[in-house]
């Protein structure tokens, strides 16, 4: 009997030890899952923020302009937004300077520009919030055929490729820019596009 007592005794220790280690490992597990949640929260937010920015009819109709940023334009990566409706303030000028007469024009350029904005610009990196922002980029792409007439797919084309280079080529214009899209679309999976439609409806603009 005693010599039991003691193998039970024994046994008792090494399921005790036992339960101490999984406890440790479960703990060790959970803490280090902590960051990971964080993180996934932090990215779930900006992906929320990324779909809710929106381009605005005070924006397409030049309510608010702001004031040429000069050389200050150039100094930063995210350059100069003095009215804070995400789209870079020589950008956004040299839109309404370049097709002062067509709203609609304005609207689809400037939501296009709004997410090759976002491209360069975004706080949280990874392929989650990447992929994001290359839907809306998509939604803005094809939200400039709508501004075009498609008699004459050449012509169409040629007429894209017009408008969309004219956004590109004044919103990657430092190595800096041009370093972090390369970043972002490196980040960048395949994805499923969203309902095609303008944020301003073009049916509401005159011209």
């Amino acid at each position: 009997m005693e010599k039991f007592k003691k193998v039970f005794a024994h046994v008792l220790k090494i399921l005790k030890w036992a339960f101490l280690i999984l406890v440790g490992v479960f703990i060790i597990l959970v803490i280090a899952r902590i960051p990971h949640a964080l993180n996934q929260q932090k990215t779930d937010a900006q992906i929320i923020k990324i779909h809710n920015t929106k381009l605005t009819l005070p924006d397409v109709m030049g309510e608010n302009l702001p004031p040429y940023p000069g050389v200050e334009a150039d100094k930063t990566v995210q350059g100069i937004d003095a009215n804070n409706n995400g789209i870079r303030d020589d950008v956004e000028l040299a839109i309404f300077k370049e097709y002062p007469n067509s709203a609609k024009t304005r609207a689809v350029l400037l939501q296009y520009a709004l997410t090759l904005q976002m491209e360069v610009m975004q706080p949280i990196i990874n392929t989650s919030t990447a992929t994001e922002v290359a839907r809306e980029q998509s939604r803005a792409y094809v939200c400039i055929g709508d501004v075009l007439s498609r008699e004459n797919l050449e012509k169409f084309n040629k007429e894209a490729d017009t408008f969309t280079n004219f956004v590109k080529e004044r919103m990657f214009n430092t190595e800096e820019r041009k370093n972090n899209r390369s970043i972002f679309v490196d980040n960048v999976r395949s994805y499923s596009n969203l309902e095609q439609k303008c944020d301003i409806d073009l049916f509401i603009l005159s011209n």
